[in-house]
């Protein structure tokens, strides 16, 4: 067998192997990217942020009927299988550049002051803006939109003896909230901390699409040696006698 079908076919089969992995991997990674701005919605007013992570699901599921049907292909050295597969593969990976894309052009984008500040104003205590706010500063150890002085224009602060929420309490510490001890208080502001996690989660997940492309680039070359020396008739199916 020619030395160029050998190695095509084995970069198909690999492919096709790697395919349910790849797709175990693209759902955790739109999983986690989902989830993690799910905790933060009350903050953010794009919504469109979450386009690459839903176009990274879909093409999980996907992946796991597209590798059985490339192994198939690739076996049987079906010309009509792997043109297919070259079709699915194709549009794979239009849709891995426009979720590259769009990671790319929304990255950074968003008004998370003013979005935050509106949030801050309406924390009450027991409401949702109460709960996503109590684990933004929580998780993220911060304090208030800028810093924890943004909180002395919030109806909470007045209304509750001139204290910020238990939430921007430093870990370990007894603290009552009161401005007038901020060594006991996180002093770095929301907005940074969030648009970092946001811009450092979007990342990831941008590498990680990148990666998957270049994969099948690769195996759309090998698709198409392997269907221009068969329909040339030049070399004989692997199982052939």
């Amino acid at each position: 067998m020619d030395c160029r079908i050998l190695t095509s076919k084995t970069v198909l089969l690999l492919l096709s192997c790697i395919f349910w992995a790849a797709g175990a991997a693209l759902s955790y990674v739109g999983a986690y990217v989902i989830n993690s701005y799910k905790h933060f919605d009350n903050f953010l007013t794009d919504k469109y942020i979450l386009i690459p992570a839903a176009i990274i699901i879909v093409i999980a599921v996907v992946l796991f009927i597209i590798g059985l049907i490339g192994c198939c292909a690739t076996l049987r050295e079906s010309t009509v299988g792997l043109s297919c597969f070259l079709l699915i593969i194709v549009l794979l990976f239009a849709a891995e550049v426009t979720a590259f894309v769009f990671g790319f052009a929304y990255r950074g984008r968003g008004n998370l002051e003013k979005s935050m500040s509106d949030v801050f104003q309406k924390y009450d205590g027991q409401n949702s803006e109460t709960r996503a706010v109590n684990y933004l500063q929580s998780q993220l150890k911060c304090c208030g939109v800028q810093n924890y002085t943004d909180w002395t224009s919030t109806p909470w602060y007045k209304s509750h003896n001139s204290s910020v929420p238990q939430s921007c309490c430093k870990e370990n510490h007894t603290c009552t909230g009161k401005i007038d001890q901020p060594e006991l208080l996180n002093a770095q502001g929301c907005e940074a901390k969030l648009e970092q996690l946001l811009q450092d989660v979007l990342s990831y997940a941008m590498l990680v699409i990148l990666g998957f492309a270049i994969i099948k680039l690769f195996g759309m070359l090998s698709i198409c040696v392997i269907t221009c020396r068969s329909s040339k008739g030049s070399y004989q199916p692997v199982y052939s006698a």
